[in-house]
């Protein structure tokens, strides 16, 4: 009984951790996306080529 409670413990404390690391991979591709969609944006508006092409 007691290596069942054990196994079940061992796979609960795997499933937290990679819990916590898909979270904190979801808000650092969150936030990686956010940064790269304003620099694309900033980037075309700056450009010297093509400007009548935004407006």
């Amino acid at each position: 009984m007691v290596r069942v409670i054990g196994i079940i413990a061992l796979i609960w404390i795997g499933l937290m951790i990679l819990g916590a690391v898909f979270k904190a991979l979801f808000w650092a591709l969150l936030i990686g996306a956010v940064l790269v969609v304003g620099w694309a944006g900033y980037a075309a508006l700056t450009s010297k080529s093509d400007r009548d092409a935004i407006r």
